[in-house]
């Protein structure tokens, strides 16, 4: 069902939490001297770049976008997404997230989307290991051990020099511009018409963020009309042709839902 509509959007087969939680956050974030000992805290750790391993619990590829402001977006192999702010002090990351099942399909307790936490830690372009304690919408618990690595690809940079370009699925489905400004725009071949925009808050980083819209959806496919969709996004140009990936989430007033978008250079 999810591949009648927007199939050349979509990868295939490719909030509130605790007050406990909140309050790791707020210290996470804290700075400067330790009035109880007279020292300074260490230096945070940075997650920034572009992260990948796997979940040992489910056996499954995660592969993690984290921006230079803290916003963050982890992609497992069954479609799920788990985006949300995270705080690092010294080692130390922790975040809250919100979980959603990839659009047209559901967690096992048929709900599509849920609230957790991750924790863990992260050394700067090193590695990552973080447990994840998720809850869906139903009630049902489930949890994750992920064990990821620094990816390479997260220092060759980012420009909207660079995103500029026509791109297509790979079955030729979907046509999306970006212009070297930022806008992007485009159709797919079930006549969902996305506009928006990417930009980069740190050149260094090869991390976009995102925004855009649906318009004209039709069928299953018409709740998304009107959402807006932020998240963020990679170039890969190890590749041929280069590919632009796309993670995002957005939610109207009754429904939440993410998808994520695989696009190839034409």
């Amino acid at each position: 069902m999810r591949q009648a509509i927007l199939r050349g959007f979509m990868v295939t087969g490719a909030l509130r939490v605790a007050l406990a939680l909140g309050a790791a956050l707020a210290l996470g974030g804290c700075t400067g001297t330790d009035v109880n000992t007279g020292g300074t805290n260490p230096t945070n750790a940075s997650a920034t770049g572009i992260w990948s391993g796997t979940d040992s619990v489910t056996g499954l590829s995660v592969i993690g976008y984290v921006n230079s402001t803290g916003d963050a977006v982890f992609m497992r192999a069954d479609g799920a997404q788990f985006a949300g702010p995270t705080q690092v002090s010294g080692e130390s990351l922790v975040s809250a997230v919100i979980g959603y099942a990839d659009f047209g399909n559901q967690f096992s307790d048929g709900s599509t989307y849920g609230l957790g936490t991750l924790e863990g830690t992260v050394t700067t372009g090193g590695t990552m290991t973080l447990m994840l304690s998720f809850t869906t919408n139903n009630g049902t618990a489930q949890s994750g051990s992920w064990s990821l690595s620094f990816n390479s690809l997260s220092g060759s940079g980012a420009s909207l020099n660079a995103v500029s370009a026509s791109y297509t699925d790979s079955g030729g489905v979907a046509a999306i511009t970006i212009d070297g400004s930022g806008l992007m725009s485009g159709q797919d071949g079930n006549g969902c018409v996305l506009s928006g925009s990417l930009s980069v808050s740190d050149s260094s980083v090869d991390l976009y963020q995102v925004t855009f819209t649906f318009q004209s959806c039709t069928g299953n496919y018409a709740v998304l009309n009107g959402v807006e969709f932020t998240g963020l996004a990679a170039l890969d140009t190890t590749t041929s042709p280069a590919q632009l990936t796309i993670a995002v989430s957005g939610a109207n007033g009754t429904s939440k839902f993410a998808l994520v978008l695989n696009l190839l250079v034409s």
